[in-house]
């Protein structure tokens, strides 16, 4: 047990209630590698929005309760402008806190404040509190430290106390010390007696004294925009500095002279690497603080063993205190051996770290890793871009010249050194994906571009569109495409932009006969380009190609909103009759009554991870706004294995016990991986047999263990994509997987899961493609129970993604949208793509079910993705989602008719109704599932 020296201190005991889900303790005392206990006292960052040395986030609550926590108890946060409903007004002039619901003297309001405090430093409190209620006189309020350790009872700390009269603000002050530190500390207000409601409008606590010199690299330095890096650019040698596995050397100018650093005197190499992880290294244990997001910027470039490039990369190695390792990638780079480049990213951390090292990697062994410079700053916050303003999008209207081909090939030039010419034959009618977008449409001409003398996939008819395109408007693609008779095997044709040097992809498809075919795709702009060109290529040299009746448009998305809005009152609602009976129901004519709906029951999930879990801010939002969850890797086989015969069930372990917690189902992703790269390197080196054992034992130990546990199943991932198991075991392999994991756990939904189904851009994956490999796992007697589509999707086109889904919907399968995300710079437009995506999804009568591949910053696959900010704070694609979610909730009110009935129409899901009789009120939870006809639901006064 360790011994605490505290200075202020009061021995006290408490009925505190055991930790929360999701909160973890933090250690800053850490074992070297002798095994001698070493204290970390380092630099602390503290936001940069608090007063100067505030170690406190949101002191003033001017962000609602973010990193404050009522104590089994409830806390709001009274705004400037919303009056005095705790009896007083902020003597701030902001918001203050309020916190309700009191049964103990000890429940208040808490701060985790783990990390942001150094050993042997005095510290400063200060808050400002009130009190409201049922009270007469004064009583006590009390700011209190919690000092935790693992194995050892928990102890209290008083600092300071005040007394508090009602419409009154008082000061609690007192300072603190302590010179060890526990494995958690959290500061709290409380004291007032259950019942009284406490109020808080401000706390700051600031470091007063440090027992070391502030020259030293101890003590409570912290400023907002400090680097935590110590001795940054080497100016003190190679202090603070190590190697990862190699050696570190410093230097003024290498290769005879020819390399000098970017800035100051001197750089860093990391020399004589073996491994690819070996590089220069710097722990940061105490410097940083979980929650808080930290950009990285380096400059770094690569010598020797004649490599001219190679990825740099940043990489966090975290322990927690229960001995865990972590590896973070915050962000890599092509460095070459020419000139320095800078690595930029940014991190943050969920739970309370033991240790965190930075550190450089990447590049082939024998290949020296140089760095002039290392900062890790505090992330400012960004506003975010307004709503783009589109004057005239001009909507439905084509911007390709000469689309009907009626002055020959004018407005266009071949690319390339093939033949154009005007053929008739075509079809007249528009395609389907453009009918449904553009209604009602003069017919096409008839007339196709002939393309002949091909000798290069990319050569075909082109056009230059620059002036056309307006940013952030998204685009449709439509066309009829044919190829020629003769060609060797099937044909991509694809729609493809030349944006200044990158190719967009507009829409492909794959040819294998001569009848005309539909394109379609779509695609969107957010950077001002000098030069768009659009064309039209694919096929293999030599195979002649037809294109017709090319059309690029603006889509307006308000309007499918419009016509989803109609087909999602059909398929989404129902008649609702509430009959009353009972005493006195014969005179409840005109009595009022008030329907509320609490939850939806249509499944809205989320991905998350498991050092998701370690903040509690982000488990709030998932648990307040989602009703399923999927695993992002801890389900995953080379996760739960990731070396033969060692297991890691832990972290799903831990996961699956906070969903069932919160009563939220879940999908098991994924049992096997079908993409080579994704297995682990002991079973790609299995023979056949043992890797048959192998997938049995994995099949067997992962089922039983979860049997009944998880819903779904993504029995083998992107096996569009990808054939390691099927390669080496055989055709019968894939249905097998789904016999044997059926066989043991019956009660799961067993899916296949794949990506680029639903946008038009991929042929591997399109879904004639889809529906033909179910088909012929379920003629092999594969129990395939689920369509899986993964809906990664780039600026999605309402009918396009609805096509794909009407096609998949022939097989009576439900459909779920399995990894959901959408991106764009620009947070308006990412909300609008994720409406268009869910919008269609909750509109269409096959799919039953949207997970999103996650909503947090910085855990996200993509990048601008997310729906809440690193630091906590819902962004505008998050208020979108939430409006969603909120216009997806049906309430009525109104009055009893004669026959004692009140009929309404809502969503399915779970409701509340009131009635408010003469001498009662009436409250009965009921739930309005499925079904064409009326629910009649029979309530008893």
């Amino acid at each position: 047990m360790r011994r605490l020296s505290i200075c202020c201190s009061t021995s006290r005991k408490h009925k505190h209630p055991p930790q929360r889900s999701g909160e973890t303790m933090e250690n800053p005392q850490m074992k070297s590698d002798n095994g001698n206990t070493e204290n970390l006292n380092q630099k602390m960052i503290s936001p940069s929005s608090n007063p100067a040395a505030n170690i406190i986030v949101n002191y003033d609550f001017s962000n609602g309760l973010r990193s404050w926590h009522p104590n089994c108890c409830n806390g709001f946060v009274v705004s400037a402008d919303s009056g005095n409903p705790g009896g007083l007004s902020s003597k701030s002039g902001g918001n203050y806190a309020v916190v309700t619901n009191r049964k103990e003297c000890w429940q208040g309001l808490e701060q985790d404040i783990t990390g942001r405090i150094s050993p042997g430093s005095t510290y400063s409190v200060s808050a400002c509190v009130g009190v409201s209620g049922p009270l007469s006189g004064s009583i006590d309020v009390l700011a209190t430290l919690k000092l935790e350790n693992h194995g050892s009872a928990t102890s209290y700390l008083f600092i300071g106390k005040t007394s508090v009269s009602k419409e009154r603000w008082e000061m609690v002050e007192g300072t603190f010390s302590l010179s060890t530190m526990p494995e958690r500390l959290v500061f709290y207000l409380e004291g007032p007696s259950p019942g009284v409601e406490l109020l808080i409008d401000s706390v700051v606590i600031s470091c007063s004294s440090s027992s070391k010199s502030e020259s030293t690299s101890t003590g409570c330095n912290i400023a907002g925009d400090e680097n935590i890096v110590i001795n940054p650019q080497f100016e003190d040698g190679l202090n603070n500095w190590s190697g990862r596995g190699c050696k570190v050397v410093l230097h003024d100018s290498m290769a005879d002279g020819k390399i000098v650093p970017q800035s100051g005197k001197v750089f860093a190499s990391a020399t004589e690497r073996t491994q690819s992880w070996n590089g220069i290294q710097q722990e940061i244990t105490g410097r940083v603080q979980r929650k808080l997001a930290y950009n990285v910027a380096a400059v770094v470039r690569i010598f020797g063993n004649s490599v001219t490039t190679a990825t740099v990369q940043a990489t966090l190695w975290v322990q927690t205190p229960d001995r865990r390792e972590q590896y973070i990638v915050i962000a890599n780079v092509q460095a070459t051996d020419k000139d320095w480049v800078q690595l930029q990213g940014k991190f943050l951390l969920n739970g309370s770290p033991s240790r965190v090292v930075i550190y450089l990697e990447g590049p082939p062994p024998g290949t020296d890793i140089l760095v002039n410079a290392l900062f890790i700053k505090h992330a400012e916050k960004i506003p975010p871009s307004p709503p783009p303003v589109i004057e005239s999008p001009d909507f439905g209207v084509n911007i390709i010249t000469n689309s009907q081909l009626n002055d020959n090939t004018n407005g266009w030039f071949p690319l390339g050194n093939c033949n154009l010419s005007v053929g008739s034959g075509s079809p007249h009618i528009l395609p389907p994906m453009a009918r449904a977008s553009l209604g009602a449409h003069e017919p096409l001409s008839g007339c196709y571009i002939l393309v002949k003398n091909r000798t290069q996939t990319w050569m075909g008819p082109a056009q230059t569109i620059t002036d056309k395109l307006k940013l952030f408007l998204t685009y449709q693609v439509s066309a009829w495409v044919r190829i020629a008779s003769g060609a060797s095997g099937p044909q991509n044709v694809n729609v493809a932009l030349g944006v200044d040097s990158q190719w967009v992809n507009g829409g492909q498809v794959e040819i294998n006969d001569d009848r005309w075919h539909e394109i379609g795709g779509s695609f969107r702009i957010e950077k001002q380009p000098s030069k768009v060109m659009v064309y039209i290529q694919g096929p293999a040299a030599g195979v002649d190609l037809m294109v017709a009746g090319l059309q690029i448009f603006p889509v307006d998305r308000e309007a499918r909103f419009k016509y989803l809005r109609r087909q999602t009152d059909k398929i989404r609602k129902r008649d609702v009759i509430l009959k009353f009976s009972g005493a006195g129901s014969s005179s409840l004519l005109g009595t009022n009554v008030k329907v509320v709906q609490t939850r939806n029951s249509f499944p809205i999930g989320s991905c998350i991870n498991r050092t998701n879990i370690d903040n509690e801010d982000f488990v709030d939002f998932f648990v307040k706004n989602f009703n399923w969850a999927v695993f992002g890797n801890e389900l995953k086989w080379y996760w739960t294995e990731s070396q033969q015969g060692n297991f890691n069930y832990k972290d799903a372990d831990d996961m699956l016990a906070l969903c069932q917690n919160h009563k939220i189902e879940t999908r098991g992703h994924c049992i096997f991986w079908e993409v080579q790269a994704t297995v682990q390197q002991w079973i790609q080196a299995l023979n056949k047999n043992d890797l048959m054992t192998a997938v049995q034992n994995r099949l067997t130990g992962l089922l039983t263990r979860y049997k009944g546990k998880f819903r779904h199943y993504d029995v083998n991932n992107e096996m569009l994509h990808g054939s390691f198991y099927q390669d080496r075991l055989g055709k019968d392999i894939r249905a097998n997987m789904f016999k044997t994991a059926n066989q043991l756990d019956p009660s799961a939904t067993l899916f296949v899961n794949d990506y680029h189904v639903e946008d038009g851009c991929d042929t591997r994956s399109c879904s004639e493609k889809y529906i033909e490999h179910i088909l012929n796992l379920q003629e092999q007697g594969a129990p395939v129970g689920g369509i899986g589509i993964q809906g990664h999707i780039d600026n999605p086109v309402g009918p396009v993604v609805c096509t794909a889904l009407d096609k998949l919907g022939i097989l009576g399968l439900p459909i779920w949208f399995t990894e959901l995300d959408v991106s764009s710079v620009n947070e308006y437009v990412r909300g609008e793509d994720l409406e268009v995506m869910l919008r269609e999804a909750f509109a269409h009568p096959a799919v039953e079910g949207v997970m999103l591949w996650g909503f947090w910053e910085l855990f996200m696959s993509r990048d601008n993705a997310h729906l809440v900010n690193a630091e906590g704070e819902i962004n505008e694609t998050g208020k979108r989602f939430l409006a969603l979610k909120h216009e997806w909730l049906s309430h009525a009110r109104g009055h009893l008719d004669e026959q004692g009935q009140f009929e309404f129409r809502g969503f399915h899901g779970t409701y509340v109704v009131e009635v408010l009789t003469a001498s009662k009120k009436v409250s009965k939870t009921f739930v309005v599932d499925k079904g064409d006809s009326p629910l009649v639901v029979s309530i008893v006064l």
